[in-house]
């Protein structure tokens, strides 16, 4: 009787805890980007109308996946720490360190979008058409002030994803490489 690996559960928590990281990766490279641009853009035209309610459907969106990114978070953690405590070095402290501001900031940021969105009018924040109720009172005089939180949280979270993919460098050498061959096969399939 020879002996086979078991194969690997197709529901592995942390599996799907990776997935929902490339998927929020995804939405906030939108975010980021499609914010600078709609900083950039002057006037009413309809361009910016629609890609400002595309922006607060998104970061409802993330809201939304990271409430479940947590409860995975939690789950891999307990099975993972369950064992045995983690050797507290340097390493540890930084990783750990960076990941909670980059979670805080990914709670802040989508927060900071919506009381400026509340701040300005009432029933102003839609996920893709369904209305969402308001978090925060209507307040004129606090806009600016959520206009400053969310510039500047958007702004030092950009950089703080820059510090984590160069800590991370292997795995975006990695998965550029994975997109790179991606594009060659569907090109040659052309």
């Amino acid at each position: 009787m020879s002996a086979t690996a078991p194969k690997p559960r197709l529901n592995n928590i942390f599996k799907q805890l990776m997935s929902i990281h490339w998927w929020m990766a995804g939405l906030y490279v939108f975010l980021l980007s499609g914010g600078t641009i709609f900083e950039r853009l002057q006037g009413d035209g309809g361009g910016r109308e629609l890609l400002l309610a595309a922006h607060k459907s998104v970061g409802v969106l993330v809201l939304l996946l990271l409430g479940w990114r947590g409860y995975l978070l939690v789950r891999v953690w307990g099975r993972k720490y369950a064992k045995h405590l983690p050797k507290l070095t340097a390493n540890w402290y930084f990783k750990t360190g960076l990941h909670t501001v980059l979670y805080l900031l990914m709670l802040a940021v989508p927060l900071s979008g919506y009381w400026l969105s509340n701040a300005y009018q009432a029933n102003n924040v839609n996920l893709f058409g369904i209305p969402m109720p308001d978090l925060f009172p209507v307040d004129s005089e606090g806009a600016s002030q959520a206009s400053a939180a969310h510039s500047r949280s958007s702004k030092i979270f950009a950089m703080l994803i820059v510090v984590h993919s160069i800590a991370q460098y292997r795995v975006v050498i990695a998965n550029w490489r994975r997109f790179s061959a991606w594009l060659v096969r569907i090109k040659s399939k052309e």
